[in-house]
């Protein structure tokens, strides 16, 4: 008997239409393949613009909070929100020196007279600490800050303690002692004459040109072999840096206060800090260029870190200012850091400042290169048989005798 015409297509059609809707069978075995690399971060939220004069979009939870917020846009309020004001508060800290045994770092023991720095740098490692006070390592750690007014005095009690050790004291190694707020509150200006007072030598690190202010003091410890800076350099490009650190110096002015402190005669490290791989790396050579020829006597460099909320945050950052580059910065981060999940931090002493793999090793093969053909002449070292213990007045170059 002939079919029907029409009549096996239909049926055919209506099979396939009810096997698209029907179930397997409940014991039907899983023939999907498991992801044998699953993504141990949550994907990226979407790019967020950021507010005019702040470096971070956003302000996430800590991850110390108890509980996590997400914005959702229901299509009512259309206004922009305001940028956020700077807020100062008081830090009671009973002490100012910290230590560290850290061999990758070239200091033991630092000072730090703010907390939270206004500079808004994107990349900021010191993000994270925000959290310790209860505040978001996003926009909180630029507009809620936190100052040391007994920063000088409890300096003077520590280093009188009859056990104190003379070593180089490092200050800004967290946030930077020479930022904004520290034109009208001068904390680190007084932690500075006490240091020259007692004859006591010190590291400094910014990238502020406010650092010239002290340049009097700075010069009379460096006649002494008492006083290194260290000015950090990101990029020349002006335009790009005030996106990367909207509060901070513009290159052209970190460059002229290298060339100002080293007039002065206080020797001057240009920190190529950080190398963000796929944005700024191209920029290595001419940055050590710049820096030699405006007279520093030094070089340094370490590639971009980002520890626990900062890796999220950049992300945030570079989807809205670099889109077309945010997949190859990420990934050359990826390999540099050995494959780790957060895609930018390495614990490990050994490779946290330089990195991992092919690219890391070509960068300091560049590095070393021009380092070289530059002429660096280095660092002198700072004298420590100068310090004046306070209330005794005379060299400590026997330790013993100051427990008597």
């Amino acid at each position: 008997m002939a079919p029907v015409p029409g009549l096996v297509s239909s049926i055919a059609q209506c099979c396939r239409v009810e096997s698209q809707h029907c179930p397997p069978p409940r014991n039907a075995p899983d023939t999907t393949e498991p992801d044998l690399f699953p993504d141990a971060d949550p994907p990226p939220s979407p790019a967020t613009k950021p507010h005019k004069g702040r470096g971070a979009p956003t302000n996430p939870d800590s991850r110390f909070s108890s509980w996590t917020r997400s914005v959702a846009d229901d299509g009512w309020n259309q206004e922009a929100s305001a940028a956020p004001d700077t807020e100062v508060f008081v830090d009671s800290a009973k002490t100012v020196i910290s230590h560290n045994d850290s061999p990758d770092l070239p200091f033991t023991q630092s000072l730090n007279p703010y907390r939270g720095c206004e500079h808004g740098c994107i990349y900021c490692y010191a993000r994270p600490s925000h959290a310790y006070l209860g505040h978001s390592p996003g926009l909180d750690f630029e507009t809620k800050l936190y100052y040391k007014p007994e920063a000088a005095k409890l300096l003077r009690k520590e280093l009188g303690k009859p056990g104190y050790v003379c070593k180089p004291l490092a200050i800004g190694t967290n946030t930077d002692a020479w930022q904004p707020i520290e034109r009208r509150l001068r904390i680190t200006r007084g932690v500075l004459e006490v240091l020259h007072e007692l004859k006591h030598p010190t590291m400094l690190i910014t990238k502020s040109s406010l650092v010239e202010r002290d340049i009097d003091l700075l010069a009379a410890m460096a006649r002494e072999q008492l006083v290194h800076a260290a000015i950090s350099l990101t990029t020349l490009d002006g335009e790009l840096a005030r996106r990367l650190e909207p509060r901070a110096a513009a290159p052209h002015a970190r460059v002229e206060t290298i060339r100002k402190l080293s007039a002065a005669g206080i020797p001057v490290t240009v920190m190529v800090s950080p190398v963000i791989p796929g944005l700024t790396d191209h920029e290595l050579e001419k940055l050590l260029v710049t820096a030699r020829e405006a007279g520093a006597a030094s070089a340094s460099y370490s590639v971009l870190r980002l520890p626990r909320e900062l890796h999220a945050l950049f992300e945030r950052w570079l989807a809205w200012q670099a889109p077309e580059k945010a997949a190859r910065v990420m990934t050359i981060l990826y390999d540099m850091r050995g494959g780790r999940s957060n895609a930018g931090n390495d614990p490990n002493i050994e490779n946290r400042m330089h990195g991992l793999g092919h690219f890391a090793d070509l960068l300091a093969q560049r590095f070393a290169l021009h380092v070289r053909r530059l002429g660096f002449p280095g660092l002198p070292t700072l004298d420590c048989s100068r310090f004046l213990s306070p209330g005794r007045g005379s060299p400590c170059n026997d330790q013993q005798l100051g427990l008597f």
